[in-house]
């Protein structure tokens, strides 16, 4: 009878020091969702500002010019987003603004409110430079929405380029339209540049210098990847448009030829699902300085 009940006894024990464990490993995981959770919704919805340097010997020692890159916005309309990204693009005080594509979704219907956004951009007075990405070329009112953009101050570069001078620079701007939908013509965007002028090269897809590694650009700015939109720690992006499993272009800065560079920005929006994790929402500053041609 005595070792009944102390079989008993131990029984109980083992089954209330289990519960015991079970209620820490439930709440040790309910920790960690809510941290997970919290981190998720911070990624997705407050914006940080990513700072980009590179350099170059075709300015002169003294210049310098602030880029301000948008990519992949989506439409996107988190808590006042477009009040918060004025206010973080005005107290950059970028020289001029590029829009790299997929402002909109491919299941954008209404364009108010992505116009009224783009009416306070307008109303700073910076260049502001489009190229247009998949989901504008997926929207069924695509024809509506590029003309209601045609007719505000934004320069929309579609397989074509520019030379301007901002800040006493002279440079060539470049723009393809999306090449993961097959709607550039590289030819005709690169047709009659000035190759001693430093040429900067919007294109929605990074992947545009594989299909073409001899672009003859200084440097590329793309979005499209939205850097996985979710990253894992050591490992980072899982998958991206274009990139398949485990991207090689999936966000930041790559040297794609001797000399050349391309910038991926990861962006601010969504698709597919409404979630961005370790690959917060942002904008990008890019700032080009010059430094002395030591083979002049």
């Amino acid at each position: 009878m005595e070792a009944v009940k102390e079989s008993r006894w131990l029984l109980k024990e083992v089954k209330e020091s289990g519960d015991i464990l079970l209620k820490y490993v439930w709440r040790i995981f309910t920790i960690f969702a809510i941290l997970i959770s919290l981190k998720a919704w911070k990624d997705t919805n407050h914006v940080k500002v990513n700072k980009v340097a590179f350099k170059t010997n075709k300015f002169r020692a003294n210049q310098s010019l602030r880029i301000l890159q948008l990519s992949d916005m989506h439409n996107k309309r988190a808590w006042n987003i477009h009040q918060r990204l004025i206010h973080k693009i005005n107290s950059l005080s970028p020289d001029i603004i590029v829009l790299t594509g997929d402002l909109i979704d491919r299941r954008t219907r209404n364009f108010k409110q992505i116009f009224a956004f783009l009416d306070q951009l307008i109303a700073m007075n910076r260049p502001i430079y489009f190229v247009t990405g998949n989901h504008e070329w997926g929207n069924r009112k695509r024809r509506k929405f590029m003309k209601k953009l045609r007719k505000r101050d934004v320069t929309i570069l579609g397989n074509e380029n520019i030379e301007i001078e901002v800040a006493g620079i002279q440079l060539t701007l470049v723009g393809v339209h999306d090449s993961s939908t097959h709607h550039e013509n590289v030819d005709e965007a690169f047709r009659h540049i000035n190759e001693t002028r430093y040429t900067i090269l919007l294109s929605h897809s990074p992947y545009v210098i594989k299909t073409y590694p001899n672009l003859p650009a200084d440097l590329v700015l793309s979005g499209h990847t939205h850097g996985g939109q979710v990253r894992l720690p050591f490992i980072g992006a899982i998958i991206s448009p274009g990139g398949g499993v485990f991207p090689e272009l999936d966000k930041g800065t790559f040297e794609w030829n001797s000399g050349k560079y391309i910038y991926v920005d990861s962006g601010l929006g969504t698709s597919m699902i409404p979630v961005r994790f370790l690959n917060q929402s942002q904008i990008s500053l890019i700032e080009i300085t010059g430094v002395w041609n030591t083979t002049s």
